[in-house]
């Protein structure tokens, strides 16, 4: 007999702030499936304020208010059964971080988790991200957000290590990357990566999955360093207002695409990848099989 269940997702990013819904078919004897049902985005930015003021203001605490308010109508809509809200770098670094999970669990009824950068990688490792690598390969997996990266190498299907750093895409726009951060990051990648051969990397995150997107590649082909190398270059000829119109990017992408286009290159650079696979798979992902794996436990215990 199959059942359908709905659960939800919010992601809180440095850039965005994200609403996921998926549909979970399970049926006796089958692989269960994960079905997504709608994806809203609000382009809210909270890691403008915090990297430069260490402060969410009251002008973004009102836009989260609104942008959850309306989140918990659409859930309620859907009839969602079980929702997950996690806050990464930018809301883990606000001064007033606490203070505002405490007003939105009580004029919109939704908790927040505020998780750090171990936790968000762990799961984001819950994805799909199995079923996409060959067991008898290496890959660098690279989550690029606002505020954090998310680094995890992967080898024989088995996690060697992972590392989250603070560079993001709004940190960089905001030039509040230190120089010994890249160093850092170039360290980590070049020492973890150190002895594997034909490593690939694994790419998540909007802007890639708007290079990919724009790229036409079918899905499952990778995108080779020398094309993601030109857009790279396409993309610093031309200025905010011509990336917009040229390349058809929304306001809020047109500027943080740059930086983490140049992360992915760096990676690549840096750990010998010749390609990069881009599964369209995030935290929000993540939290969706979160959710579900912790029903499987729930199940058994009773």
């Amino acid at each position: 007999m199959l059942t359908i269940e709905k659960y939800g997702a919010i992601d809180i990013g440095s850039n965005a702030v994200r609403l996921l819904i998926s549909s979970v078919h399970e049926e006796e004897g089958k692989t269960t499936r994960f079905k997504k049902t709608s994806l809203v985005r609000v382009p809210i930015r909270l890691g403008a304020d915090v990297f430069l003021t260490n402060k969410i203001s009251d002008e973004n605490i009102k836009r989260m208010i609104d942008t959850m308010q309306a989140y918990q109508l659409l859930m309620n809509t859907h009839k969602v059964v079980k929702y997950k809200a996690c806050a990464t770098s930018a809301m883990r670094e606000a001064e007033n971080g606490k203070e505002v999970v405490d007003l939105i669990k009580k004029q919109t009824g939704i908790q927040i988790d505020i998780i750090d950068g171990t936790n968000e990688a762990a799961i984001i490792a819950m994805t799909d991200l199995h079923d996409l690598i060959n067991t008898d390969a290496t890959y660098l997996y690279v989550d690029v957000g606002g505020g954090s990266t998310e680094f995890t190498l992967y080898h024989n299907g088995n996690t060697i290590a992972s590392r989250s750093f603070k560079l993001g895409t709004v940190r960089l726009l905001n030039n509040v990357v230190s120089e010994n951060t890249w160093k850092e990051v170039e360290k980590w990648i070049t020492d973890t990566t150190n002895g594997y051969s034909r490593l690939s990397l694994i790419g998540s995150g909007g802007n890639i999955n708007n290079i990919f997107k724009n790229s036409g590649k079918s899905n499952g082909k990778p995108l080779s360093f020398l094309y993601l190398s030109s857009y790279y270059d396409l993309l610093n000829s031309l200025t905010y207002e011509e990336r917009i119109w040229e390349l058809n990017l929304n306001q809020d992408r047109a500027d943080v695409i740059l930086p983490a286009t140049k992360i992915y290159l760096s990676a690549m650079k840096w750990s010998g990848a010749k390609d990069i696979f881009v599964p369209k798979i995030g935290l929000s992902d993540g939290i969706i099989k979160s959710l579900y794996s912790e029903k499987l436990e729930n199940r058994l215990k009773t």
